[in-house]
């Protein structure tokens, strides 16, 4: 563990996180849970880079990245928990791919 003001140990989140922001991503939208705690304590870390937008539901997730894309022409992120939680992100992974937006 960090001691007296040092940097904690980059995680696996971290370098995601910070891969995403070389991408030009600086927007993440999705739905807390335990298997993605990590991700989101990483994006916290990186609040002055990464906002993270909290949504009621996966799928509200994939569309607003999908909105921000289109309407921004920036590209944009969502998460989601495995398993159902990422099922629901199809329906705007789809939309996505049908229009051509990153």
């Amino acid at each position: 563990m960090a001691q007296n003001g040092e940097n904690p140990a980059r995680t696996t989140s971290d370098l995601i996180v910070e891969r995403l922001l070389e991408w030009g991503v600086d927007i993440c939208f999705g739905l807390t849970g335990d298997q993605v705690n990590g991700f989101v304590e990483s994006l916290g870390r990186h609040a002055d880079r990464m906002r993270f937008v909290h949504v009621r539901h996966e799928q509200n997730a994939a569309l607003a990245a999908v909105g921000y894309a289109k309407f921004t022409g920036r590209p944009a992120a969502c998460m989601a928990t495995a398993g159902p939680g990422a099922i629901h992100l199809l329906k705007g992974l789809y939309d996505a791919r049908i229009d051509g937006a990153r």
